[in-house]
């Protein structure tokens, strides 16, 4: 099955024995390396006990399944139940897996991880399709998934973060939970005794490895920086990403201010207004986001939705320069922005 954020947290806190295997694969190594962890621990706190967890690589075990059917199958000589965690795996244990579960009575959790493996994967597949098997993606992560790690890593250290403090790191770390892991390390180490985060401290030891999203452009945008706004996409489109998910993305962030809009005009104040979408704003673009709705009246907004249905139709146009077609556009819009200031 699907195991998504609530399934996780619930497993995390109260381990059962119904889940035997856990894939855990996706880009963000280092979501995964924090899944593998918290899974690994829920079951045994000591991740290197010697005689309740082990480490695979995924290709020793394709080479000889008997390593995994031997340490699986396996009896701890203190007690307790097993970990058996497979790094780098691959489709070639799929064969296995499922050869291992068929008339299988082991109390063993076991753990495969891998960067290579994506949904269309049979190993995928067949965690998706099993009442007994967790299927967890891990990819790159979004603004409120920085906000929430960060603020989560704080805590466990008891460390307190100002929220001007919280928001210029969040927008200073990058999408890979690994990086980031790395950095917040680094800055509770400068820390040393000092149990609480300054500006001045993130300022000192954290440099901007914040990557563009699609937020990066739409924020731009919207607030009427060009420059900011094309140096986004130019950066989204040379990573891979298509220019008309971009349009898509920006079609959706004024279809929010416009809905914000109509909040107010049936009575709501512009905090309830922006506190009642679905998703949240995250915490540090919520007053850029404040101020978008406060600029833009509704008629500019409608005429925005046009351009943009405009631009998404001639994208879809064969032999048309699409990347030049969006560039245009977003001038254009933040070009509009800029009037309104």
């Amino acid at each position: 099955m699907q195991f998504k954020q609530a399934q996780i947290d619930k497993y995390l806190k109260k381990p059962d024995d119904v889940l035997r295997c856990a894939v855990i694969y996706g880009s963000n190594e280092g979501l995964q390396a924090e899944y593998v962890k918290k899974f690994t621990a829920a079951i045994c706190p000591d991740l290197y006990d010697p005689f309740r967890v082990v480490y695979l690589n995924g290709s020793d075990v394709n080479a000889d399944a008997g390593i995994l059917f031997g340490e699986y199958n396996g009896q701890s000589l203190m007690g307790g139940r097993r970990v058996i965690v497979i790094r780098d795996g691959d489709n070639n244990l799929t064969k296995h897996i499922k050869a291992l579960f068929e008339n299988n009575v082991s109390d063993a959790l076991l753990i495969i991880s891998s960067g290579s493996l994506n949904k269309k994967s049979s190993l995928v597949k067949l965690a998706e399709d099993s009442d007994n098997m967790a299927a967890i993606a891990c990819y790159e992560d979004r603004d409120e998934d920085i906000f929430n790690s960060t603020r989560t890593k704080f805590i466990e250290n008891g460390i307190t973060i100002g929220n001007e403090a919280l928001q210029l790191l969040c927008s200073r770390l990058s999408n890979d939970r690994m990086s980031n892991s790395g950095e917040i390390e680094k800055l509770i180490t400068y820390l040393g005794e000092h149990k609480n985060v300054t500006v001045e401290d993130v300022q000192k030891i954290i440099s901007d490895a914040s990557s563009s999203s699609g937020d990066d452009v739409c924020f731009a945008a919207a607030s009427g920086y060009a420059e900011k706004a094309l140096a986004a996409f130019n950066k989204l489109v040379n990573e891979g990403s298509e220019p008309i998910s971009i349009v898509r993305s920006l079609t959706y962030h004024f279809n929010k201010i416009l809905l914000c809009k109509a909040y107010m005009e049936n009575g709501e104040t512009l905090d309830k207004a922006v506190f009642k979408l679905q998703p949240r704003i995250i915490f540090f673009r919520e007053q850029n986001f404040k101020r978008q709705v406060s600029i833009w009246p509704r008629e500019k907004l409608l005429s925005v939705l046009e351009l943009l249905y405009k631009c998404e139709r001639d994208c879809k146009t064969t032999n048309m320069p699409i990347q030049e077609i969006v560039s245009y556009c977003l001038m254009q819009i933040s070009s509009a922005a800029r009037k309104l200031v």
